[in-house]
């Protein structure tokens, strides 16, 4: 099993695919965005055997991230070798929605588990001004598809900016009235090469809540409190689905942290918001056994860091969202 120093047992992996992405959001990338080569990414062969390894240390839940990762070619073959890697119970992915309505149904077929879908705001004009380049019906198109392929709970991910969209939390909390999804909003994480921007763009979970109260009556806490993952859980009078704040920045949960992140590159990241790394990909291509890459996990594993450091300015500035994949 990988328990690191502070007795956490980390179970959960997540899995970038790639750094390329069909869309340019503001607190993402810039526009003109340089992807790293496709010989410098893990192909599918070194996914499958550096995530066997990771099983056989106890690792039993696999989120696919990107960029994003309905863009890798031969996803769906992919998806169903990860699916029967013995251990593996959980299987999911991260996505921006806008391929997932083709693609929802052979994702389900091939053993996805379920879907978190990337949903800032419901207003085209807004969805295209912080995604650049997409159209918020594709998106909508691909969550209806999840739901009717069985990719169930859908949960909607909302990354909250001053300026842009912090009052379309109102129209998307409502959502959760009619649907049984839950609807998580994010705090803007501090990343390389917009700092200031992403700082100064900042709307806390505090003032989310309060304005989707104010808006739409009190929320009420489930689980006492107590974190479902990373999410804190509330639901509105009546509501069949459950609203969801992820307070990364005012409300760090690194205590609970149970994550470990594989970047597209196939380089081990032991915090998002950290910048230590351990390169697993190389050592695999000059031949490290199934025991070395091993050990190279559990060593890397102990020394997991508490938390992150944004509390006293430390943001990371090694890469983008991107190229980690969240």
């Amino acid at each position: 099993m990988a328990f690191d120093r502070f007795g956490r047992h980390l179970h959960y992996l997540r899995i970038s695919l790639t750094d390329r992405c069909n869309l340019r959001c503001v607190y993402c990338m810039p526009e003109k965005m340089t992807f790293m080569p496709s010989a410098a990414l893990m192909q599918d062969e070194e996914i499958l055997r550096l995530t066997r390894v990771f099983a056989r240390l106890g690792v039993d839940k696999i989120r696919l991230t990107g960029g994003e990762p309905t863009v890798r070619p031969g996803i769906v073959a992919l998806v169903r070798a990860l699916r029967q890697i013995p251990g593996i119970r959980e299987l999911t992915m991260t996505t921006n929605g806008v391929l997932l309505s083709r693609m929802a149904q052979p994702l389900a077929e091939a053993g996805l588990t379920r879907v978190n879908v990337s949903l800032d705001t419901l207003h085209a004009g807004k969805f295209r001004r912080l995604t650049r380049w997409g159209d918020v019906e594709d998106v909508l198109d691909g969550i209806q598809a999840a739901e009717e392929a069985g990719l169930q709970p859908v949960k909607l991910n909302a990354v909250v900016v001053r300026g842009y969209n912090e009052a379309d939390v109102v129209d998307l909390a409502r959502l959760t009235v009619d649907h049984p999804w839950q609807v998580r909003f994010i705090e803007m994480m501090p990343f390389a090469g917009a700092t200031d921007f992403q700082r100064l763009m900042l709307v806390t979970a505090a003032q989310m809540k309060a304005r989707i109260e104010a808006a739409l009556g009190p929320l009420e806490p489930l689980h006492n409190g107590r974190l479902d993952g990373e999410a804190r859980l509330y639901r509105l009078p009546g509501a069949r689905g459950t609203v969801g704040f992820i307070a990364s920045v005012s409300q760090p949960f690194c205590a609970a942290c149970t994550r470990l992140r594989l970047t597209a590159d196939g380089h081990l990241r032991l915090c998002l918001l950290r910048e230590d790394e351990v390169d697993l990909l190389t050592p695999l291509r000059q031949g490290a056994s199934d025991e070395a890459l091993r050990r190279l996990i559990l060593n890397a594993v102990w020394r997991k860091p508490w938390g992150h450091g944004l509390a006293q300015g430390d943001a990371p500035q090694d890469r983008t969202m991107s190229q980690i994949g969240g």
